[in-house]
């Protein structure tokens, strides 16, 4: 899976976490608050591994530019 899907998926995951807190806290449900707490963790997870994909590539493409510039 690419960063950008990782991105997405993470956005998401946050923004329905955040929901389902702000809608168990509403109706009075910790089982709904706990569930999206957890989703909203599992969406920042998300999110971070995407910027570490994507600071590998970077890093990756810079190395193969300095090697084509040293040949």
């Amino acid at each position: 899976m690419g960063s950008t899907s990782d991105h997405i998926k993470g956005t998401t995951n946050e923004a329905v976490g955040k929901a389902k807190q702000g809608i168990g806290e509403a109706v009075g449900s910790d089982k709904m608050q706990g569930d999206g707490a957890l989703q909203e963790a599992k969406g920042k997870g998300q999110n971070a591994l995407g910027d570490a994909k994507d600071a590998v590539k970077d890093g990756a493409d810079k190395a193969a530019a300095a090697a084509e510039r040293n040949l």
